[in-house]
């Protein structure tokens, strides 16, 4: 079971939001949102202890991962340690399905791998 966390839906998600993709590597280079930022989950706290840039405290993040499930669990972490942190609800596949751009890194079509 996944902690209760604030979600947000990709229809609802504000332009320019700040958008953190905690996916792994083979993941984010199949298909990701151009503009978000890639940390993996496992390397997070040492990303925000050493270099957070954007990844403030003041700054709303939207966590993303492929269904929702890791962002869940990063977006409660985030605000166990004094983030505003937000879950986007259903991940990269609710981004492909509601027809939102993606970019691939990988030479393929971009895809949620």
């Amino acid at each position: 079971m996944f902690p209760a966390v604030p979600t947000i839906t990709v229809e609802d998600l504000p332009a320019g939001s700040l958008l953190l993709d905690v996916r792994e590597d083979d993941e984010w280079r199949a298909g990701h949102i151009d503009e978000a930022i890639h940390v993996p989950m496992n390397l997070l706290p040492n990303k925000l202890a050493y270099e957070p840039g954007p990844l403030t405290i003041e700054s709303r993040i939207v966590v993303v991962c492929k269904m929702g499930g890791r962002s869940a669990y990063v977006a409660a972490w985030l605000i166990d340690q004094g983030y505003d942190a937000v879950n986007l609800d259903g991940g990269m596949l609710a981004w492909a399905v509601a027809g939102r751009p993606m970019t691939s890194d990988d030479g393929q079509p971009p895809r949620v791998a």
